[in-house]
């Protein structure tokens, strides 16, 4: 008798575990079953992500980037699965080499970024750059793969964490990531993946209090009422490239400060 294969069930990722949507709902995507985020799951996906903020933020950044790294290994070791959920190899080959190069900017960021501040005075005066917080990030469509990663990767460089919508068109390919950030060592939280409609979605974490700064790179349409939902506690509010790396990604998802201290005598 031939042996019915076991069907991959896709499934949020929030807090570092993979919950179904506590509606209950799901889509179809290549005949395959997709959770579909409500938007009491993007509440909780965002309680995750500030839950996890202190220990990721916490960490050395030298430790972020070893953790960082550890993904692109990772996803290294599924790229045949993640290449049967996008474009293909190349895609898969790309978004590796795009998580090792951000994983080489943890520990660069403050020399770089900050800096020591010439002042008229007997101080020292140093801006050092710090995480914004939890940032929302509304993936692009296309590509699956290598969208969510060049949206994902200049938020947590730095100590941020995420809460990711999937694309609405390709959602497998961000699952498929999920997979290799739960073993990646990232603290659970830091990253968590909402897959379903971002016009449900994305108005939820715009308007919500306790998210700091929401990327719209891959919002469709007119996106004035996002900003408008977003002015509410001042969240930052980003466009980058739908694929691509740079520092100039990473720094508009910090706050910059400046210390002053005087010197001794």
């Amino acid at each position: 008798m031939s042996r019915l294969p076991v069907r991959k069930t896709y499934k949020l990722f929030v807090g570092g575990a993979f919950p179904r949507s506590e509606s209950g709902r799901t889509f179809a995507v290549d005949g395959t079953n997709v959770a579909k985020a409500s938007k009491k799951d993007a509440r909780d996906a965002v309680r995750a992500a500030r839950a996890a903020f202190p220990a990721w933020s916490g960490m050395t950044a030298y430790n972020r980037g070893q953790v960082l790294y550890r993904l692109a290994e990772m996803m290294e070791a599924r790229a045949a699965d993640l290449a049967g959920v996008c474009s293909g190899r190349d895609e898969v080959e790309r978004s590796i080499d795009r998580v090792v190069w951000y994983a080489g900017w943890a520990d660069k960021l403050s020399q770089v970024l900050g800096g020591a501040n010439a002042v008229a005075g007997p101080y020292f005066n140093f801006t050092v750059p710090e995480p914004t917080g939890v940032v929302a990030t509304i993936a692009p469509d296309d590509p699956a793969l290598e969208g969510i990663v060049s949206r994902m990767l200049p938020a947590i460089v730095s100590g941020n964490a995420v809460v990711a919508v999937a694309s609405a068109t390709a959602p497998l390919a961000a699952i498929e990531l999920a997979e290799a950030i739960a073993t990646s060592d990232m603290p659970g939280g830091t990253v968590n993946v909402l897959t379903g409609d971002p016009a449900e979605l994305a108005p939820v974490l715009a308007g919500h209090m306790d998210v700091n700064a929401i990327d719209l790179t891959g919002a469709d349409g007119d996106t004035a009422e996002l900003e408008r939902l977003a002015a509410g506690n001042i969240k930052r509010v980003v466009r980058g490239q739908a694929a691509g790396e740079s520092l100039w990604e990473i720094e508009p998802l910090l706050e910059m400060k400046t210390v002053w201290h005087p010197i001794g005598r």
